[in-house]
């Protein structure tokens, strides 16, 4: 007995004290920001001649890509003893979606008191909130699925000047270095990257089926984390203006043509589909 408990504090000492890669994976410090975009399932509609978003009757959710960024953070911590950050920036209707992010295993939520936005503006904001932080990693979804800009991780890398990978579908971390897989045209990327970085997250970067949700457990408490608001740094100044808003065409009828008739489908795809 004496002898089983001389061996394991021999081995708690040497990971403690001898493993530098362990020690250094121990204090990571890993800032999740995220979107708030409408359901998926919700109609979208715009009011006053198409100039604004018509938000009656809408749920918002967490942006999708931005979650496959929260679960891969929340792996790292369960291996790890990282501290993890959500951050928005936005109004206060986003503080639920923040508690569920909360509930899902961050540690701490921020929300930035912005609304309204343009993408160099939010990217901005939250460079301003890191620059005297010591975040190892920063997480963004690849893109919001309501604007589909995709701007926003570049310009955070950019104003920070760190490394930036975009469209991560992998990731893999060694002491002081990451290893990403990332995707390109017709290919897969891989690369390596001190940290910080910010990696632009998207699916595979953890599978879909791994996505976490809360449970009752985290929902009780997410209610004693910390659900911090601040005020933005700088005035914000939009310089772009949206003019309107449209909404796709409807999908028209599949027609059906029969079989035999080939000169009626050949002048339907050169005058109606426009195709030939």
């Amino acid at each position: 007995m004496t002898t089983f408990i001389y061996i394991n504090i021999k081995l708690f000492k040497l990971l403690i004290l001898d493993n530098d890669k362990y020690h250094k994976f121990v204090n990571m410090e890993i800032l999740v920001c995220i979107s708030v975009v409408p359901d998926t399932t919700s109609k979208i509609k715009f009011k006053d001649n198409g100039t604004k978003f018509d938000e009656n009757g809408i749920t918002y959710i967490i942006n999708p890509l931005d979650e496959f960024c929260l679960t891969k953070a929340i792996f790292i911590k369960e291996n790890s003893s990282a501290n993890i950050t959500v951050l928005n920036v936005g109004g206060s209707k986003n503080d639920p979606i923040l508690r569920k992010a909360l509930a899902i295993g961050a540690d701490k939520a921020v929300r930035i008191d912005c609304e309204n936005a343009e993408a160099i503006n939010v990217a901005k904001q939250i460079s301003n909130f890191v620059k005297d932080k010591s975040y190892d990693l920063i997480f963004c979804g690849k893109e919001s699925i309501d604007y589909n800009g995709g701007k926003v991780p570049g310009f955070i890398a950019a104003l920070l000047n760190i490394p930036f990978v975009n469209a991560c579908i992998g990731m893999e971390i060694d002491g002081e270095k990451v290893i990403l897989k990332s995707e390109i045209d017709n290919g897969v990327q891989i690369c390596e990257s001190p940290k910080p970085l910010v990696i632009a997250g998207q699916k595979g970067l953890v599978e879909e089926k791994e996505l976490r949700i809360p449970t009752m457990r985290g929902i009780m408490m997410a209610r004693s984390k910390p659900l911090e608001t601040i005020n933005p740094e700088n005035e914000i100044s939009n310089k772009l203006e949206i003019v309107s808003f449209e909404l796709p065409e409807e999908k028209k009828e599949c027609k059906m043509i029969d079989s035999g008739n080939v000169e009626e489908l050949v002048n339907l795809l050169k005058n109606e589909a426009k195709v030939l």
